[in-house]
């Protein structure tokens, strides 16, 4: 008999507050749904020398031994907050950023770096201030407003979020990972035809990536239609990471089915903080 997977029941939890994983790993990650989230993008920013470290842990090496030659130096503090958050050290990224946009204040890189070392500890409401400061209403910049989307929408505050993904895509039409982080933006409010439509948008882009292609499965499946998720989530890849990516939906999709009185997970859904 064919397993019924029930989008209501899964998203039914009052709070409806989305576990949002924001993965700093490397080429592996991608091969699993549960790491498909956003760029929050040490990965994708650029260095900010010409001959940077390209392994996460060498790089913490060498930002770290400039920063602590000279820990006001905005140049070293960037680079090794950056290199902390690539190789998944987190907290003591958001700690070098603070220290740093203190000793440079106004020092927008360093004030866009901190917010997004924010928004990676979960301090969104820190990180959407902050984020505030880094650019400016007559020359924002989109990748800034993304992120400040996804920590409105971690926050619940879905309508605002949705403003600043506008405002983006007003700067980067048909941009895949903002238009990604609309569609589970309509997901975590239980619009999930709204949220398919910006995901096919997403999806439709030669820049879409795997991310993309991970949230459009989800979003599909936990409306019922888990043999077209199914489709979507084995798309051009390998045998092995198709099976566990197929693994991993079924099982996110298949917490709707616990039994009565035990605790509703939601779904890690996968909002990409683009840089």
């Amino acid at each position: 008999m064919r397993q019924r997977f029930s989008p209501a029941r899964l998203l039914a939890s009052a709070s409806l507050v989305a576990m949002v994983a924001v993965n700093l790993g490397g080429c592996t990650a991608m091969s699993k749904l549960s790491d498909v989230t956003g760029s929050v993008g040490a990965r994708a920013e650029a260095a900010p020398t010409d001959r940077a470290p390209t392994d996460p842990a060498r790089a913490v090496e060498v930002y770290g031994e400039r920063y602590r030659a000279n820990p006001k130096d905005a140049d070293a503090a960037l680079g090794y907050g950056q290199a902390l958050r690539a190789n998944g050290q987190r907290a003591q990224a958001a700690a070098v950023l603070e220290q740093a946009t203190i000793a440079n204040p106004g020092n927008k890189a360093l004030l866009a770096q901190y917010g997004r070392a924010l928004a990676d500890n979960g301090n969104f409401q820190q990180a959407y201030d902050v984020l505030s400061k880094a650019h400016s209403p007559d020359n924002p910049d989109w990748r800034l407003l993304s992120v400040q989307g996804t920590a409105l929408d971690q926050m619940g505050r879905h309508e605002e979020a949705r403003s600043y993904y506008a405002s983006a895509l007003k700067i980067a039409p048909g941009d895949p990972g903002v238009l990604s982080n609309l569609g589970l933006s309509y997901m975590l409010s239980r619009e999930l035809p709204k949220a398919e439509e910006a995901l096919r948008q997403a999806y439709a882009s030669p820049r879409a990536n795997a991310r993309v292609r991970q949230n459009l499965a989800l979003v599909v499946g936990l409306q019922g239609r888990f043999a077209e998720a199914e489709t979507i989530v084995k798309a051009d890849l390998p045998p092995d990471q198709a099976a566990a990516n197929v693994a991993y939906l079924k099982d996110m999709l298949s917490r709707s089915e616990a039994p009565h009185g035990a605790p509703k997970r939601t779904p890690v859904a996968s909002l990409s903080q683009s840089d």
